[in-house]
């Protein structure tokens, strides 16, 4: 057997992951791996959250007591889920259609992230007594994980053309009658034929 050794982008290394679909996205020219455009741009979408964090904790303080830190932290959600979503829609995978389908899976995920954010955010601060930035960076080499695995086999995820066809129904088809025309049951003399 032999091996794969051309520059053919829909080889092995350039398929995306969980069969996401689309053309390829401007960071491909730099990079000829859509896992690795993906984790660049997972990376920079983390900065950039921890970047929100920080700027909404910043302007925050102490504002609204010792639990400002989780309003920032919702702030911070809020604008980093739209940053990313932009960002991979854009420049990883290009897929077309489905913006609001998309966008919501892509909430999903980052909602479950943000859950468990929120859990480990008031323990690492209130518990092991970190300041509230240091604490949001712990947490998030965390979520940052569980982000990746959830934007990887959920959120953009579009389904082959073979599976599509697989998980349609065909349309029914009756002896000497088109494709989908109603299907009526034959007639049958029943024991009751007959009986008003």
């Amino acid at each position: 057997m032999q091996e794969n050794t051309s520059a053919d982008p829909t080889g092995p290394e350039t398929e995306p992951p969980a069969g996401m679909h689309g053309d390829l996205g401007p960071l491909f020219r730099l990079v000829r791996d859509r896992r690795v455009a993906f984790l660049i741009v997972g990376g920079i979408n983390t900065l950039m959250g921890t970047a929100w964090f920080i700027l909404f904790q910043s302007l925050l303080g102490d504002t609204f007591g010792q639990y400002t830190y989780m309003l920032s932290l919702l702030c911070a959600h809020v604008c980093a889920v739209l940053t990313a979503f932009v960002l991979y829609r854009r420049f990883v995978f290009r897929v077309r259609g489905h913006v609001w389908l998309d966008l919501w899976r892509f909430e999903l995920v980052n909602l479950s992230a943000l859950g468990i954010n929120a859990l480990a955010l008031p323990f690492v601060v209130q518990v092991l007594g970190l300041q509230p930035i240091p604490a949001q960076l712990l947490v998030t080499c965390v979520t940052a994980l569980i982000s990746y695995f959830g934007h990887r086999d959920f959120s953009f995820r579009r389904k082959h053309a073979a599976e599509e066809e697989a998980v349609a129904p065909n349309p029914p088809v009756v002896p000497g009658g088109a494709p989908g025309a109603p299907i009526t049951a034959p007639e049958s003399a029943s024991p009751r034929e007959g009986v008003a």
